[in-house]
């Protein structure tokens, strides 16, 4: 029963590729919580690719606006975000990791 539950409100994401260096490194694993707060500029977030479902990303709110989402990696030279996909809506970012699971 306490599995369901972790599963529901907590995700083990491993990293791959390197678009969100140095804060996160390939290989490693970080812990994704169900959002419980609005997003804010800064927060690491867990999504769905809009292109392709089966596959998530990990990437940081770089602008809030009312038509949605802008996410960049911290590589950008690396990384495919919103340059390359546009702006997601908030429904569809619903993971965040906490500031306490990142390198600084």
């Amino acid at each position: 029963m306490v599995r369901a539950i972790a599963t529901v409100l907590a995700r083990e994401l491993r990293v791959e590729g390197p678009s969100m260096l140095p804060t996160l490194v390939p290989g490693e694993s970080v812990v994704a919580y169900r959002r419980w707060r609005p997003l804010r500029v800064g927060d690491v977030v867990a999504l769905r690719d809009p292109r392709n479902r089966e596959r998530w990303l990990i990437k940081r709110v770089a602008a809030l606006s009312r038509a949605g989402v802008e996410v960049r990696g911290d590589n950008e030279k690396y990384s495919e975000d919103s340059r390359a996909f546009g702006m997601v809506s908030r429904r569809a970012i619903t993971w965040v990791v906490p500031p306490s699971s990142l390198r600084h």
